[in-house]
């Protein structure tokens, strides 16, 4: 039997064909205009006080075109910008979404001040009318957000300004990164890569390949670091006039509300991990002496160990992938076969990629598209499978209604994380010898540092950053002293050397749709944990129990959904203790096979 071949490159001309310069994507983006200006009409038109749900009921319709065009469009300019860095014309378009998402917001804001108008009584029977019952938490969440924001008036000017302001500092980011390039010396000559493939150099078998690239790769930032210093400092300005405005005093007062997520739940999951950091601190000691060192340098966290990890050519490891995940479930694996057989995959290894990976949903098509950089290793592997189940979860919600299907970061995380979990296990499971085995199981351990370590160096750093912004302008010293710092607290001061321009190298600390863009991640990472021991108890019979979880994920806290779906409370200990101490019976394994 001939094994198939998948395409290494997606397919984007099925919505709308000739890329940036697509005539038909033009035609999108002029009826998204009109559907938004259509939407803010009929929130303009709508007497509130009257009470009447048909009213409502076609201002949300309105909201709900108007949302699905815009992500649409959204997801199409991602796209575009991440395939080719150089694509002057993604660029532009870029800017036409920007003050697109502006206009919609304005709008959006329009509705939330009018919700906020209605006297409670009356807000209550119109939510309980039969059309609106399945949308209650939505529509109390934007009212009772609209109640701690400014006035409508002062709002609109927020998101007018926002355009040129706040997003325009995230465009310039994505221009002074667009412009980098890491040399490299490949067969006697030298090569310009892209940040994306430099980035894989890390996980050489060789030290001196990654300790040359680490080398042009700080140089590179560096030279950029005024440029990327002072637009961080302008987009977390900008942030912080907001909240003061506001009244927000807590910076992290915005991403607990946009994860749903409860400040103690956050400090009670930092708390246990910040408690159980020795573990983690002697797998990095020993990965040191097994590699010849006395400590790791940043630029060995991602070296392998041994000689014995196993490669997977892009056709195995998607082989692999829908295999392992016809184990759990035969609709997860139908739905993988499905994008790799629709070519909702980039992963092509080129110049002038954007670097890292995502996955982004196009709802008027019912598909999703998924980039990476692939090149061989089961990190691939597992990053192909964690991206798929961010697909898999917009899959689950297919028959949820829109509006509530606008579920936070840290239980998309969730998905994901739950994806490559099946993964790593089912890899260790087939390994063939110890060496394959260590080799995996380090993998394995890598996520638990990246999750428990190297996230929570993000989140120390920006949530000290965010304090020193107050008062003034953050100097690039200062940024490299303040990352610097974070990392050796969250990684146990258990590395011999640092990246202190990680504040510059890092996109997400630019993302302005989601501000923190970190803490959700070791969220998602320790939540999946409790989900797979489900899993792993009721076998292929848990995979209905697990889509029902995710079309949950839009319309209920987190608390509320590990209440339901779990049975535990996530403002306690007990539940993240139970997800550490997996990690660290991994840890444990390691120490013991490498004594």
């Amino acid at each position: 039997m001939t094994p198939t071949t998948y395409s290494m490159t997606w397919n984007l001309d099925e919505f709308f064909p000739g890329g940036s310069s697509s005539k038909e994507f033009l035609a999108h983006l002029e009826k998204v205009k009109v559907e938004i200006q259509s939407f803010e009409k009929s929130i303009k038109a709508w007497d509130a006080a009257s009470n009447k749900d048909t009213d409502l009921v076609h201002i949300l319709e309105k909201f709900q075109k108007a949302d699905l065009g815009l992500e649409q469009a959204e997801s199409f300019v991602s796209c575009l910008q991440a395939q080719n860095m150089d694509d002057v014309k993604a660029n532009e378009l870029r800017g036409i979404m920007t003050s697109l998402a502006s206009n919609f917001d304005t709008a959006l804001t329009h509705l939330d001040k009018a919700f906020v108008q209605i006297e409670e009584s009356n807000w209550q029977k119109l939510i309980e009318l039969e059309p609106l019952q399945e949308l209650q938490f939505v529509l109390n969440e934007r009212r009772r957000l609209a109640a701690e924001k400014l006035s409508k008036e002062e709002e609109t000017l927020i998101n007018d300004l926002a355009v040129d302001g706040y997003h325009g500092w995230e465009e310039m980011y994505d221009a002074i990164v667009s412009q980098l390039s890491i040399p490299f010396k490949e067969d006697g000559k030298e090569v310009q890569l892209s940040v994306g493939q430099a980035q894989n150099k890390f996980s050489s078998h060789d030290r001196e390949v990654r300790k040359n690239i680490f080398t042009e790769w700080e140089k590179a930032w560096g030279e950029q670091s005024e440029l990327l210093s002072t637009t961080l400092n302008h987009l977390s300005g900008f942030r912080l006039a907001v909240y003061k405005k506001r009244g927000w005093n807590d910076v992290l007062q915005e991403a607990l509300e946009y994860n749903r997520m409860s400040k103690e739940t956050l400090d009670i999951m930092w708390k246990v991990i910040s408690d159980n950091k020795k573990p983690f601190v002697e797998f990095l000691e020993r990965k040191a002496r097994l590699l010849g060192m006395e400590k790791l340098n940043w630029y060995d966290l991602d070296a392998p160990i041994t000689d014995s990890a196993k490669t997977y050519s892009y056709q195995e490891g998607a082989a692999f992938i829908i295999n392992h995940f016809r184990e759990f479930g035969s609709e997860l694996s139908h739905f993988a076969e499905k994008a790799f057989e629709d070519n909702w995959i980039e992963a092509e290894d080129r110049p002038g990629k954007r670097p890292g990976g995502f996955c982004t949903s196009f709802p008027l098509s019912n598909q999703s598209r998924i980039f990476m950089t692939y090149s061989d290793t089961y990190e691939n592997v597992s990053t192909l499978a964690h991206e798929l189940g961010h697909a898999f979860h917009t899959y689950a919600m297919k028959d949820v209604h829109p509006l509530n299907c606008h579920y936070a970061m840290n239980v998309a995380e969730t998905a994901s994380t739950f994806a490559e979990t099946i993964v790593a296990d089912a890899a260790l499971k087939l390994a063939k010898n110890d060496g394959e085995k260590l080799a995996l199981l380090e993998s394995k351990i890598q996520s638990s540092i990246a999750l428990l370590m190297n996230i929570h160096a993000r989140f120390l750093f920006e949530t000290r950053f965010y304090e020193e912004r107050k008062k003034g302008m953050v100097s690039t010293a200062k940024l490299n002293e303040m990352m610097e710092d974070a990392q050796k607290e969250a990684y146990g001061d258990s590395l011999g050397q640092y990246h202190p321009h990680f504040w510059g190298s890092k996109l997400h600390f630019y993302i302005t749709d989601v501000p923190f863009y970190n803490f959700p991640y070791t969220f998602g990472y320790l939540f999946s944990l409790g989900i797979y021991a489900h899993a792993k108890k009721d076998g292929k019979d848990y995979e209905q129990k697990y889509i029902s979880l995710l079309k949950d994920t839009g319309k209920m806290t987190v608390e509320e959904l590990a209440k339901k779906h779990l049975g535990v409370d996530l403002t306690k200990a007990e539940f993240w203790q139970a997800g550490v101490d997996l990690c660290i019976k991994d840890v444990e394994e390691f120490l013991s096979m490498t004594k």
